[in-house]
């Protein structure tokens, strides 16, 4: 094996290994709407305006989420995602 199908193959494997444990370090946990700061948030939104962490524009934008501890959301203010998608959806009809 030459020097770049080792580097492919290390690769390879480290990915595969993420992708594996993701789901692992995800048990316990749940997606919670509207308690992310301003550039805090964990990935894409209700709207599809981004798809990605750290994008968020506002603080607490109900359309926006963080990854919690399951069943600590509401606690903290939050809504889960079919309350938020609930709200998304009424605020679009109202315009």
């Amino acid at each position: 094996m030459n020097h770049k199908h080792a580097i492919a193959a290390a690769a390879l494997a480290m990915a595969l290994t993420t992708v594996v444990s993701a789901p692992a370090e995800a048990a316990g946990k749940e997606k919670c709407y509207g308690i992310a700061a301003a550039g805090q948030n964990d990935c894409g939104n209700l709207a599809g305006t981004h798809s990605c962490a750290g994008q968020s524009t506002m603080d607490k934008d109900p359309g926006e989420w963080k990854l919690v501890a399951k069943g600590s959301c509401e606690s903290m203010g939050g809504m889960l995602k079919a309350e938020a998608k609930k709200r998304y959806e009424e605020k679009k009809q109202k315009g």
